[in-house]
């Protein structure tokens, strides 16, 4: 069973489509036991770093979400989920993130003929062989919508990247916490092929 959060962000209603399209077994709760029963978790979210951050303490999902890393339960951030991982971010600062992993998340550069906030297609450059990305070959393509990206302080942990105005760590892995800048549920065949690698971790 894999188990995705609910902390009132978007987006949750097409993570469970994808699985149940993928014949995965999921279910949408904040409930703890059910959360740490499960084999699988995913932090999906869309909207701003502070308030899904004060859903997350509100509803205690801070500290479970803390003990699914330490036990080591494969864990997947999708966008904003990915953002919440880390320690802090430009949109909302002065408000601390899980801190599960190392880095900061910062606004997009603005640059003449740039569009912010990304929202589109856009071509991986895979390394650091990512578990995520078996099967998948390198300048595959997967749909993003943000303003803010990820610069993580460990280049290793580091499994995909994309050129949007500035080198964005689109995909991480550190032991058994995956993240994901952009969104597999919405990114066709090469991102269902993610999801599917995730479920058969």
């Amino acid at each position: 069973m894999i188990a995705v959060i609910d902390y009132d962000a978007g987006n949750l209603k097409s993570v469970k489509k994808a699985l149940e399209y993928l014949g995965e077994p999921c279910c949408v709760t904040r409930r703890r036991q059910d959360i740490l029963g499960a084999d699988k978790v995913i932090l999906p979210g869309v909207g701003a770093f502070g308030d899904a951050m004060d859903h997350l303490r509100t509803f205690g999902l801070d500290e479970v979400l803390r003990e699914v890393a330490a036990r080591r339960i494969p864990l997947l951030g999708i966008c904003l989920g990915l953002q919440l991982l880390f320690e802090s971010s430009e949109e909302s600062p002065g408000v601390s993130g899980l801190g599960i992993l190392k880095g900061r998340i910062l606004h997009i550069p603005r640059a003449e003929g740039l569009k912010v906030p990304h929202i589109g297609w856009n071509s991986l450059h895979l390394q650091n062989e990512g578990r995520l990305f078996r099967g998948l070959s390198e300048q595959c393509y997967v749909y993003f919508v943000h303003s803010y990206f990820l610069q993580a302080d460990e280049p290793e942990i580091v499994k995909a990247t994309c050129e949007y105005g500035t080198l964005i760590h689109a995909s991480v892995e550190q032991d058994e916490v995956f993240a994901c800048q952009f969104h597999p549920e919405k990114s066709g065949e090469v991102g269902l092929t993610i999801l599917k690698n995730f479920a058969a971790l």
